[in-house]
C-alpha cells in the first residue's frame, strides 16, 4: 500500500503549461504524504474528471469497515486536484468546505472515486465527488469547495 504505481493521465497542454514553470505535474499531484500512506492513486485528471482509488485495507474503523475520513481524503484529494487543474499555474486551491454522505460499508477491495465539477468560477470551484466500491455501488457522496488563491500571494 501507498506505491503509486499507475501513471497520472494529463493533457499535454497542461503538463507543458506547468512544465514551463519547472513543475512535475504528474509528481504535484501524486496525492501527498497522507494520500500515499493511505493507498491513493490518481489515474486520471483533468479539470472536467478527476478519477482516483483506494484500498479498503489499512483504511478502515474498528468493526472493519472503510473509514468516513478515508473516505473524506480520497474526496479531498480528487476535488482539490480538478480545482488546482481549473485555476491553471497563477492559482493554488485551498479547500474550504468538505461535506461527505456515507450511504454503505465497504470491507474490502478497491474504492473508486470520480469528482466533477459543480461550479468552475474564477475565485471559487465546487467538485461532487462519487466513491463505488468494486461492484460500483456507491459507498460516498461527496461535494469540495476550494478557494482560488493567486499563487504569487498578490490580491485579485
Amino acid at each position: 500500500m501507498g506505491e503509486q504505481t499507475a501513471a497520472v493521465k494529463f493533457p499535454q497542454e497542461v503538463i507543458d503549461e506547468y512544465a514551463q514553470l519547472g513543475v512535475d505535474l504528474p509528481a504535484l499531484f501524486s496525492a501527498g504524504d497522507l494520500g500515499t500512506r493511505m493507498g491513493v492513486q490518481i489515474v486520471e485528471a483533468s479539470a472536467e474528471r478527476v478519477v482516483g482509488t483506494m484500498p479498503v485495507e489499512g483504511n478502515t474503523q474498528p468493526y472493519g469497515l472503510l473509514h468516513g475520513g478515508a473516505s473524506a481524503v480520497l474526496a479531498e484529494t480528487l476535488g482539490s486536484i480538478g480545482s488546482m487543474l481549473h485555476g491553471g499555474a497563477a492559482k493554488i486551491a485551498v479547500g474550504v468546505d468538505l461535506n461527505c454522505t456515507h450511504h454503505r460499508g465497504a470491507r474490502g477491495g478497491l474504492v473508486t472515486g470520480v469528482a466533477t465539477p459543480v461550479h468552475r468560477g474564477r475565485s471559487t470551484a465546487t467538485y461532487e465527488i462519487v466513491i463505488t466500491d468494486e461492484q460500483d455501488k456507491r459507498v460516498c457522496t461527496a461535494r469540495l469547495t476550494c478557494l482560488l488563491r493567486n499563487a504569487d500571494g498578490s490580491k485579485g
